[in-house]
């Protein structure tokens, strides 16, 4: 923030200007400018959710953030691990710099901007979005999932095996069916998958304009044969479909695809400074929402994914971000990656990333929120229980019961 607000912070630099005599003697003084303070800078954050997030992300490696669905202001923006703001206050020793520099959870790595990871089943959101938009699946279309899907020389599987039955859209959000949404992958095909991909603001920069966020990457058919100079293979597709392959997100675009549900279909760039005040008390700078883009769908459809994702936390696998008084939609995520540190111990080389988005109250969202915990395991048991404590300190109202 101080780099980027550089030009209001730093203030100027004041002088004198004196005469002295041959032996440096001061004879009077000619003229003098006295300094002039910086700007004050007022952060969007809110105190208690920035302190809660970084509480839930003690002794853990991943990211949280919380966005205002109506406006795009952060309302908490944690990374872990973290370091002492104040070590640099004092200032490092070479020997502290380069333990720091070289740690290997990179803690001065900001993972909600720059952390690029397979958004998992969280990517079925957008999966959702495209097959009623495109006119693949409507509400009411049922699959088929036996907890397998053969195809090539490969079998494409279920998170359970025995898999869930005849799944409607609702359904297969609420249970999370990966054989629903391979099937829908298939129908709209990757580029399909990628413009709708694109219309959440996912493989873009977000607008915040700070720390050299990172755009993601949204694959499509021309991408991978301008990467890899190979053509798209429909088995590709049916990876990117459950939020796997080659599809990488941020957890603040993450963020905002919740928040895009939330508030009815509009993407606000994010922003970290709600005000400038001058040192005496003029204001400088008053942040106001912008509209970066709208995701021009139907309000039906959008209404239909609403009610699907607080099915997902009253009675499906996010159910361990259900608060007391406050109703919330989300959705659990979990992606496979592999772990070099496993696999050095002789293990299976995956450990899971868990994921969770989610946004409350439904009926007049406030806060929508990411969470990933790095290799943490499922989304629901790990990274839904984290979003819970963030929303109970938005919502003191939610706190009549404890929330572990």
């Amino acid at each position: 923030v101080e780099l980027a607000w550089e030009n209001y912070v730093r203030g100027k630099r004041g002088y004198r200007r004196i005469e002295v005599d041959a032996y440096g003697r001061e004879l009077g003084q000619m003229d003098q400018m006295f300094p002039t303070p910086g700007a004050n800078v007022f952060l969007t954050l809110d105190h208690r959710l920035q302190q809660e997030a970084e509480a839930c992300l003690a002794g853990k490696t991943g990211a949280i953030v919380a966005l205002d669905p109506k406006t795009g202001k952060i309302l908490a923006m944690a990374s872990s691990p973290s370091y002492s703001q104040e070590a640099f206050e004092r200032g490092l020793s070479p020997q502290e710099w380069q333990k720091l520099s070289s740690h290997k959870g990179h803690p001065l790595e900001n993972r909600v901007l720059k952390g690029q990871y397979p958004p998992g089943s969280t990517f079925k959101i957008v999966m959702a979005m495209a097959g009623l938009e495109e006119k693949v699946i409507t509400p009411n279309t049922v699959i088929h999932c036996s907890g397998a899907l053969p195809f090539g020389n490969h079998v494409f599987h279920c998170w359970r095996k025995g898999g869930h039955g005849g799944m409607n859209l609702n359904s297969a959000l609420v249970q999370s069916c990966d054989i629903y949404f391979y099937t829908v992958g298939r129908r709209l095909g990757i580029d399909r998958i990628a413009k709708w991909s694109r219309r959440f603001n996912l493989g873009q920069l977000s607008g915040l304009h700070l720390d050299k966020e990172m755009p993601g990457l949204v694959a499509s058919s021309a991408w991978k044969l301008s990467r890899f100079q190979a053509p798209w293979q429909e088995g590709d597709t049916l990876s990117v479909a459950i939020g796997q392959g080659y599809n990488l997100t941020t957890p603040l675009q993450m963020a905002q695809v919740a928040a895009a549900i939330a508030n009815g279909g509009v993407i606000y760039e994010p922003q970290l400074v709600e005000k400038v005040e001058s040192p005496s008390g003029e204001v400088l700078f008053q942040a106001q929402p912008q509209e970066k883009s709208r995701l021009e769908a139907k309000p039906a459809h959008l209404a239909l994914v609403q009610k699907a994702l607080f099915a997902v936390v009253e009675n499906g696998t996010g159910k361990a971000a259900k608060l007391p008084q406050v109703e919330v939609a989300g959705k659990t995520g979990t992606s496979q990656v592999v772990s070099l540190e496993r696999e050095k111990k002789g293990g299976k080389g995956t450990m899971n990333h868990a994921w969770f988005v989610a946004y409350a109250p439904v009926s007049n969202p406030r806060v929508a929120v990411a969470v990933i915990v790095e290799h943490g395991g499922g989304g629901g048991a790990v990274a839904a229980p984290l979003a819970r404590r963030v929303l109970a300190a938005a919502f003191p109202e939610a706190r009549v019961a404890k929330v572990k």
